[in-house]
């Protein structure tokens, strides 16, 4: 089970490296996160997603990356029934969370190594 996890969080993680560059207009922003383009406008006017304005007038154009968030505020709000804003802040905590997880794993391998190198050394004594 936890094997399953992990995969699904590096596939994710890969996605968001691979998304970055790309910037999407509004129909193949609505189309990657499987909501309609109204939908996506009032999560924009309300604060909870991000956008550009794009070359035209009334063009918004949104970057690839968000296209995470999206759809994860889409399945908070369908799976819970949430508020836009409510989904919004659980999608940031869930955001932060993995930011503060990988930090820890960052600090724990640190650590490790660290623990290596002096162990190392004191058998050469």
């Amino acid at each position: 089970m936890t094997r399953t996890t992990t995969a699904v969080t590096l596939i994710s993680e890969d996605l968001i490296e691979l998304l970055d560059d790309a910037a999407l207009s509004l129909e193949q922003f609505a189309s990657g996160c499987r909501m309609a383009p109204d939908w996506v406008l009032a999560r924009v006017q309300a604060g909870v997603l991000q956008a550009e304005a794009g070359a035209g007038e009334g063009q918004w154009r949104f970057a690839s990356a968000t296209l995470v968030r999206a759809r994860r505020i889409a399945h908070l709000e369908h799976a819970f029934d949430a508020d836009p804003q409510l989904a919004a802040l659980a999608t940031d905590l869930m955001e932060e969370v993995a930011a503060l997880r990988q930090q820890l794993q960052a600090l724990g391998a640190q650590v490790q190594q660290g623990q290596s190198v002096q162990s190392g050394g004191h058998q050469g004594r």
